[in-house]
């Protein structure tokens, strides 16, 4: 049977952060942690070593997978930063129009560095995001 490797944590999300080496994409990950919390409201929580998310949802797949997920949040990978945000298609063309420098992969968005794209528009695609998990997993608080 399948078993879900990221999972919440109890490692704390600050000293997390601090162990990055760029200062540059240290400052970064702090500003994107205060973007992340003021736009959700939801406390940040580590999931597995290296990313860093909000709430939490539990989904069941019609093949009977099933298991728990956060709603949203980014890692501050080597390369880039992820930022991981869903959102139906239609808007998520239309945020990432409008978001600045990036790539995008099914259920990530990439960015370089925090200057690369325009911080209302995050804060506008996370909000998207929450209410998106919401209405998709409505049988639990999110």
């Amino acid at each position: 049977m399948y078993e879900i490797k990221t999972r919440e944590t109890d490692q704390d999300v600050r000293q997390f952060i601090e162990t990055i080496d760029n200062e540059k994409k240290r400052s970064d990950a702090i500003k994107l942690l205060e973007i992340f919390s003021e736009t959700t409201g939801l406390p940040a929580k580590m999931w597995g070593s290296s990313l860093i998310g909000f709430g939490s949802y539990h989904y069941r797949y019609a093949s009977g997978h099933e298991g728990d997920a956060m709603i949203t949040g980014f890692s501050p990978r080597k390369a880039n930063f992820s930022l991981y945000l869903s959102t139906s298609q239609e808007d998520r063309t239309s945020y990432l129009a409008r978001l600045g420098k990036h790539r995008a992969g099914k259920g990530c968005v990439y960015i370089n560095r925090l200057a690369d794209i325009n911080e209302d528009v995050l804060r506008e695609m996370i909000q998207c995001n929450l209410d998106y998990i919401r209405a998709m997993y409505p049988q639990r608080k999110v």
